[in-house]
């Protein structure tokens, strides 16, 4: 299934038309890719190959419904591709073919992964008040202690229970967790 899905994607299926357009990628579906990435060449080293095909579906299912009809970006289908050769040779040269290359994707080069697209510009971290999660916040992936404990103080339901009690400590462990010790 997950092979008839990629194919729909970039294929017609009423027309045998190529899907795929030179369209600017989102950053939300280019950040997928660089970790898909990643995920694929870690599942494929540790010959763990099911992980490397859960990710490539999770990028398909992504590019299906962001894309609506509308086909792929070239952006994502070919390092797609690409990575689906290993599993899926015959299909995957195929689609390359249609895709416009003259030469066979064995000899082009396996996509590599960007490392500042791997990190999170934000990240949720759990507020605790005498140890029990009250709540959530986003916050800067590189806030330090004072910007962390700040963003959870200024969350409603976290100012409502600290205004009940006087606050004895503040435990912060950077980008994961804050509380307040209330007494």
């Amino acid at each position: 299934r997950l092979l008839q899905r990629i194919w729909r994607n970039m294929v017609d299926e009423t027309t045998g038309e190529i899907r795929v357009d030179d369209r600017p990628l989102p950053e939300n579906t280019r950040r997928l890719l660089h970790r898909t990435i990643v995920a694929v060449r870690e599942g494929m080293e540790s010959l763990r190959f099911n992980i490397a095909i859960a990710r490539l579906t999770e990028l398909n299912n992504h590019v299906t419904t962001a894309c609506e009809g509308d086909g792929v970006p070239r952006e994502v289908a070919e390092p797609l591709l690409l990575m689906l050769a290993p599993l899926a040779p015959h299909i995957s040269e195929e689609l390359w073919s249609r895709l416009g290359h003259t030469e066979s994707l064995a000899w082009a080069p396996y996509p590599v992964a960007d490392p500042a697209l791997l990190v999170d510009e934000t990240i949720e971290i759990p507020v605790q008040v005498n140890g029990k999660v009250r709540g959530t916040v986003r916050v800067a992936s590189d806030a330090d202690q004072a910007e962390m404990e700040a963003v959870a103080r200024a969350d409603e339901r976290i100012a409502a229970l600290l205004a009940d009690g006087q606050i004895r400590k503040v435990v912060v462990v950077p980008r994961r967790l804050v509380n307040f010790v209330v007494g």
